[in-house]
């Protein structure tokens, strides 16, 4: 057969023009027909949807000092299964991560199959980046938020903390966490085959950072109750303690310290137990603290007056088959005279006069036997049993603080009442919340009681260690035997409890020191606790720019310093003005 060119031409360009129309065809329907689905599977392998981290909230103090930020960090990860087919890059990455060899072998084996897996989180940006340096395959990073406390130990307890995905887990960080949470953000990336991120395609929506939060805690005030609580449990060998001081008109918490405490930027380094919260959370017998509020409810009932009479001798009293007793034989006192001689005979013959309902409804009233309200995490309500439920000892017990329990919170809420004319405001941890006010107390019962207090401070009260030169410091100690074994141990807790100033009270605070060592010199309270008072309220009344009120002691004492550095110099002292009123009284014919 003869070889025809032309047959086999139109042969070839037949069989390439059915080609090209495949082609286009094939086109047609890539890019036109199913182009949806084709783009479809593209994204699949290429466009990925990543979350944008939002930042937590900050903390800050009254004044705007920072209590609680978030830094940014990031968090290494893999893709185990990209990972693990370079096996022979798994001790640099180890190396580079600072975990041993054969724990990162093990985690990645674990997650074979997976496509994402931590290899450490919140880390240093700068260490981070070096090991993306080291350019092993599927090794990547994430923008991370890790929480900073710049203020430490001092107040961790009213903080908390939060977890590795900064979330709360106890104290404020926990009661506000979705105030403080952010709202994370998501956008669209396109990511080449080894996972790096080659264009930023299109935000989704973006983050929302958290709401910063204001708390009326006072940095300078929690310094000062911190660190004289510390060296008190130093100097006693306490166990434990804690110190709340109040804002007296409006319930403000300004300071509230306990101890142990922990880092709240280490949070492992420190035992469980280091984490509680012991001034809302812990229950304890509030002892001789009890006693102006019995006090105070007899006068509200007219049973008694200031100027009433008690004869406590012999130094003891019956309470059904055991004994009310006092430290010594105080003889007759007058109601003024049982508080500053804190005489539980006194108290027990005043709470005789009244009802078991006058008795109970009264220490209701002040916030015992509830929750103060203060919306703090495991905040205790305390123990007060209803009166059906009292024995015949019961009320005479409960006069000095025994037969119930309370925490250190709420004995500074009932101070705080009878420093704010018989009004009590539910605590507070967040500057200006405003809660309302309701009265609990007339105003003028609640001026004799302060005036009975101001007494325990004074010369023959048993809390001289408490005063403060200048001011007019009302106050109450307490000292509690702690329960154990069905009755009461040789152990102690050391109160005070105080108001200051008293003309126009400012600050309330309670002071508690748990098992003082009898040992290291005394375990009452005016010993253990009332000093942490004086440091801690001198240091705020300045820091506050509080006037005194107790101005001719103040002089006096200005005068007498001067006078005292005068003759240091070898100078005269030159006249008080009370020294030249007397002398020119003198003169006068």
């Amino acid at each position: 057969m003869a070889f025809d060119l032309r047959r086999r031409m139109l042969l070839v360009a037949g069989f390439l023009a059915l080609g090209s129309m495949a082609l286009l065809a094939r086109a047609l329907d890539l890019q036109v027909i199913n182009h949806a689905f084709y783009q479809q599977q593209g994204d699949a392998r290429f466009l990925r949807e990543i979350p944008i981290v939002a930042s937590r909230g900050m903390i800050t103090d009254r004044n705007g000092e920072p209590l609680a930020i978030s830094s940014p960090v990031e968090s290494v990860w893999a893709n185990p299964k990209e990972l693990l087919a370079a096996p022979e890059r798994l001790p640099e990455l180890a190396d580079a991560l600072g975990i041993a060899r054969d724990e990162l072998a093990n985690r990645l084996s674990a997650r074979a199959d997976k496509e994402f897996v931590f290899l450490r989180r919140r880390m240093n940006p700068d260490e981070a980046a070096r090991i993306l340096a080291l350019g092993i395959p599927g090794v990547f990073s994430q923008r991370e938020y890790r929480r900073f406390y710049p203020q430490g130990e001092a107040l961790a307890q009213i903080l908390g903390f939060t977890d590795v995905d900064d979330r709360g887990q106890e104290g404020l960080e926990l009661a506000f966490d979705d105030w403080l949470s952010g709202k994370p953000g998501v956008k669209r990336v396109i990511r080449d085959r080894a996972g790096r991120i080659v264009e930023n395609v299109d935000l989704v929506h973006a983050a929302q950072p958290g709401h910063d939060l204001t708390l009326s805690i006072d940095r300078r005030i929690q310094y000062l109750t911190h660190r004289e609580l510390r060296n008190a449990i130093v100097e006693t060998g306490a166990s434990s303690g804690s110190a709340v001081v109040l804002d007296v008109h409006t319930g403000e918490v300004l300071a509230m310290a306990n101890l142990p405490t922990f880092n709240p930027n280490a949070v492992g380094s420190a035992p469980r137990d280091a984490h509680r919260n012991r001034a809302v959370t812990d229950l304890l017998e509030p002892g001789s603290t009890m006693k102006p509020l019995t006090v105070a409810a007899a006068l509200e009932a007219g049973v008694i007056t200031p100027g009433t009479l008690f004869n406590t001798s012999p130094g003891w009293i019956a309470n059904g088959k055991y004994r009310t007793t006092d430290t010594h034989n105080y003889g007759v006192l007058d109601t003024t005279g049982v508080i500053r001689k804190s005489s539980n005979v006194g108290a027990a013959l005043i709470a005789r006069r009244l009802t078991d309902v006058q008795f109970d409804d009264f220490l209701r009233r002040f916030g015992y036997g509830r929750s103060t309200g203060s919306g703090f995490p495991g905040e205790a309500a305390g123990l007060f049993p209803q009166p059906a439920r009292w024995s015949g000892t019961t009320k005479q017990t409960m006069s000095y603080g025994y037969g119930l329990s309370v925490t250190p919170l709420q004995i500074a809420m009932a101070y705080a009442a009878l420093g704010n004319g018989g009004l009590l405001h539910q605590p507070s941890f967040i500057r200006g919340e405003n809660k309302p006010a309701r009265r609990v107390l007339d105003p003028k019962v609640a001026a004799e009681v302060l005036r009975m207090m101001q007494t325990v401070t004074e010369t023959g009260g048993t809390a001289i260690r408490a005063a403060i030169l200048g001011y007019h410091v009302a106050g109450k100690t307490g000292t509690s035997r702690k329960a154990s074994g069905g009755g009461y141990s040789r152990r102690y807790i050391g109160y005070f409890a105080g108001l200051v100033p008293v003309d126009h009270p400012r600050f309330a605070m309670v002071v508690a020191v748990n098992d003082p060592d009898p040992a290291r010199g005394s375990y009452y309270g005016g010993v253990v606790a009332a000093p942490v008072f004086h440091n801690v309220m001198e240091g705020a009344l300045r820091l506050m720019d509080v006037p005194p009120d107790d101005l001719p002691a103040w002089l006096a004492a200005q005068a007498e310093a001067d006078a005292k550095r005068l003759r240091a110099q070898g100078r005269a002292a030159p006249a008080t003005p009370a020294t030249a009123a007397a002398s020119a009284a003198g003169r006068a014919p």
